[in-house]
């Protein structure tokens, strides 16, 4: 997977056909992942790189003044340094604007191409508690996910925790993967519940959901990664 740097913008040459080549050439692999239902970590990518642009868009000079300056004078009588911006000239902010103003459409259109992806797998996903569900304490315990092929239940230990960003305070799903197991008459939900009870006597009565889906998603790339947000959903 080709990387875009969160600078790439102002990385290397501030030239508008050399970044439309950059950007494409990103969003190119990004359709090759799409196209195989692979949503993460580019769909992430994709949106933290669009709140960037409106950013450069709506706060010109908070843009400018993140640049490196470079020094103006340098009085060693005075011991005095006087900075200067480093992109101060006008037809490179110029360029700039077309590069976010091209840009911005682009990443719009594979932001709404990524979410139809999404909605797909999470309408298609179907979540339950297995066993008791604790009416308290469902920020720590087990998630078991199943796809369509319908052989392996997947175990993981799941824990809730909050995080900030610059535009607030969210939940997210931190999760470690446990074991596999293969379902099977006497290996259901309810008995690899048990069986994780019995190794892990830190976690007595844990909370426990399955989600299963009925078409086979990649798994780090898809499954998982919407399997954890929809949960962080269900038992909030």
């Amino acid at each position: 997977m080709s990387i875009l740097g969160k600078n790439w913008i102002t990385e290397k040459h501030i030239d508008f056909e050399y970044k439309q080549y950059v950007l494409l050439a990103y969003l190119n692999e990004v359709n090759r992942l799409f196209n195989e239902s692979k949503l993460y970590p580019q769909l992430s990518e994709l949106i933290d790189h669009y709140k960037q642009l409106i950013a450069i868009k709506e706060n010109r000079e908070n843009f400018i003044s993140s640049f490196p300056k470079r020094i103006r004078l340098f009085d060693i009588n005075k011991l005095k340094i006087e900075y200067e911006n480093f992109i101060e000239d006008d037809a490179i902010m110029k360029e700039i604007q077309s590069i976010v103003d091209y840009s911005m459409p682009q990443f719009e259109h594979y932001i709404s191409e990524g979410k139809k992806i999404y909605d797909f797998i999470e309408k298609d996903l179907n979540i339950f508690p297995v066993g008791v569900e604790p009416i308290y304490a469902k920020d720590k315990g087990y998630l078991l996910l199943r796809d369509g092929k319908g052989s392996e239940i997947r175990a993981y230990e799941y824990q809730v925790r909050l995080f900030e960003q610059s535009d607030g305070k969210y939940r997210g799903l931190h999760v470690n993967y446990v074991a596999s197991y293969e379902k099977s008459i006497t290996t259901t939900m309810q008995s690899v519940k048990i069986e994780l009870i019995r190794k892990n006597k830190e976690l007595p009565n844990p909370a426990t959901y399955a989600v299963e889906t009925s078409h086979v998603f990649p798994y780090e790339e898809s499954f998982l990664p919407v399997a954890k947000r929809y949960l962080v959903k269900y038992v909030a």
